[in-house]
């Protein structure tokens, strides 16, 4: 009778297990579909209050007025690419429309050469647009705004210079600039040059060795120096100190190591991408909802502002990084990109219809120290959040 008990309570324990896995994914079923009908109405109304010939950037609620900037800002692309991955999960022509009204708009940027956000800028447009409609000329677009990209690459430290020159930084290589390797690497694939991706795995490997401490968290900002190569310091420019763990830069790394595993397979940037998971996951400061203060040195815990595109970029990350690591790796990281999402959809983070001026996701903070967007929404959180959900459909629900 013993053993017949305990077959029924494992009999029973494995269809209560099974009922509860597909309870979960009916949940999250229903929240990736209701925040892609959310998202198509509300950037249907976002359209209507974008001044012409910007990109849409936050929104300023003591004046109700939706800001925006000019198409060389380091956030033009993100707009269209939303846009993009809204009209491949609703089909609606509007939107469609709107988004090649974009792409249209930033065009010109394919060869600007005043920053190293080419990938953000042309990657997350017009990749995205080819992705979904083969069409020849926005590859050949891509493919330009590589060599462009590439313009900017300094064979004396083996990195792509981030910012020009200033009164603060010889050669600056900001641990952003991960992010924008993915064009470059996907146009060497694609029949471009080999060297793009050769100039995307340099950079990977010099941002390997000096962005990172002993614990995996990321410097911002590293300044070399271009004749001899080395490194003259390492400081930031967003986060709380020189020595803090500001919230975005860890996503970045986040994204960019898995995202470099992806395209080379090599295990140092599985390696390191894990690392930096378990940092961000397992931090003291990291909240209970996962919604990463904006630096997890911050001054005032628990009183300080959130970012809500840290939390968006390091949930898309973390669910590409769940498929490449361990099972019980894995299991912990694509949990916890659920909970991002679950919390990014509740009314705390989320506007409802014509709230925020057509924004989805609020309380995002993009330079505090510099006194620039806090607490407010960011048109790459909407994108990180838009792309995290299309990943849960793709790769959790529709192949589980």
């Amino acid at each position: 009778m013993k053993r017949v008990g305990l077959m029924t309570v494992i009999v029973v324990g494995f269809f209560v297990a099974k009922a509860q896995t597909t309870d979960s994914k009916i949940r999250m079923a229903e929240l990736v579909h209701e925040n892609f009908l959310l998202a198509d109405s509300q950037y249907r109304y976002m359209l209507t209050q974008i001044p012409a010939g910007q990109m849409p950037q936050s929104y300023d609620e003591k004046n109700k007025k939706l800001l925006a900037n000019e198409i060389t800002w380091w956030c033009s692309g993100f707009y269209p690419g939303s846009l993009w991955y809204i009209y491949e999960q609703t089909k609606d022509e509007t939107i469609k429309k709107e988004a090649e009204a974009a792409l249209n708009l930033i065009e010109p940027n394919q060869t600007y050469t005043g920053n190293h956000d080419l990938g953000f800028m042309m990657f997350c447009s017009f990749g995205n647009a080819y992705r979904l409609t083969q069409n020849e000329k926005y590859k050949n677009i891509i493919f330009r705004s590589a060599e462009t990209l590439s313009s900017r690459y300094r064979p004396s430290i083996k990195a792509i210079q981030s910012w020009n020159s200033n009164v603060y930084f010889k050669c600056p290589v900001i641990i952003d600039n991960m992010l924008n390797l993915e064009m470059l690497y996907w146009v060497s694939n694609n029949g471009g040059e080999a060297r793009f991706k050769d100039i995307a795995i340099a950079h990977a490997n010099t941002t390997l060795k000096n962005h990172f401490r002993p614990d995996y968290s990321s410097y911002h900002v590293v300044d070399y120096d271009l004749k001899t190569g080395g490194v003259i310091r390492k400081a930031t420019w967003q986060g709380a100190s020189d020595n803090s763990s500001w919230a975005r830069g860890q996503a970045w790394g986040l994204y960019g190591y898995t995202m470099m595993y992806r395209f080379t397979k090599n295990k140092d940037y599985l390696k390191q991408a894990c690392n930096i998971a378990k940092y961000i996951l397992h931090h003291p400061n990291l909240p209970a909802d996962k919604i990463p203060y904006w630096d997890f040195d911050a001054p005032f815990i628990p009183k300080a502002k959130r970012d809500a595109s840290a939390a968006a970029v390091m949930a898309s990350a973390l669910l590409e990084l769940g498929q490449y690591c361990s099972k019980d790796e894995g299991k912990e990281f694509v949990a916890a990109a659920e909970t991002i999402l679950q919390s990014l959809s509740s009314d705390t983070y989320r506007s409802k219809f014509k709230e925020s001026g057509g924004f989805l996701l609020k309380h995002s903070t993009g330079g505090l120290p510099l006194n620039s967007e806090i607490d407010v929404p960011l048109i790459y959180a909407d994108y990180y959040f838009l792309e995290a959900l299309k990943r849960y459909k793709d790769w959790y629900l529709l192949n589980t």
